[in-house]
């Protein structure tokens, strides 16, 4: 099961995905089937047999925009978080090995499309939540259990990463 928080980034990037699919993008589809469909046989026409799978994908995920927002809760940023790791934080952590990452943890909806974005639902942010600048964590994953430690955390005004 995802966990239902979110960055107000991600709240806001996913309400813009809704809005461009349903004012723009659907209705410039809509007039493309309707005019391929006004040229006769659909069975054999290329334009009304794409544009038509085109929009019955813009309404599936129209469809999942509209259920999944009202489930999220967006979690603002809060002074209290400072020092620690918590949701929304950009985190580097470094290997036994000297490999270094840094990644920002946010809900599971806010991944895609970024390599420097984890879920929260990720054994790497669950072990890292609560613990702060130099302490050492544990990952587990069903391949492996690796050690990293944290070597910094930062909370940035995040106006769009």
């Amino acid at each position: 099961m995802k966990t239902n928080l979110i960055t107000p980034e991600g709240y806001r990037k996913l309400q813009q995905e809704h809005d461009h699919l349903w004012f723009e993008k659907r209705p410039e589809i809509t007039k493309i089937v309707n005019w391929a469909a006004s040229l006769g046989d659909r069975s054999e026409n290329a334009d009304y047999t794409f544009n038509k799978r085109l929009l019955r994908q813009i309404d599936r995920r129209v469809r999942f925009l509209r259920k999944r927002l009202p489930e999220l809760k967006v979690v603002e940023y809060s002074p209290e978080q400072n020092g620690k790791v918590y949701f929304g934080a950009w985190v580097e952590v470094e290997s036994e090995d000297g490999e270094t990452r840094v990644f920002r943890v946010v809900g599971p909806d806010e991944i895609y499309e970024r390599n420097d974005y984890i879920s929260i639902d990720a054994p790497m942010a669950r072990a890292l939540l609560g613990k702060q600048v130099d302490d050492e964590i544990m990952v587990k994953t069903a391949h492996s259990q690796r050690l990293w430690f944290i070597n910094q955390i930062e909370y940035r005004n995040n106006t769009e990463q």
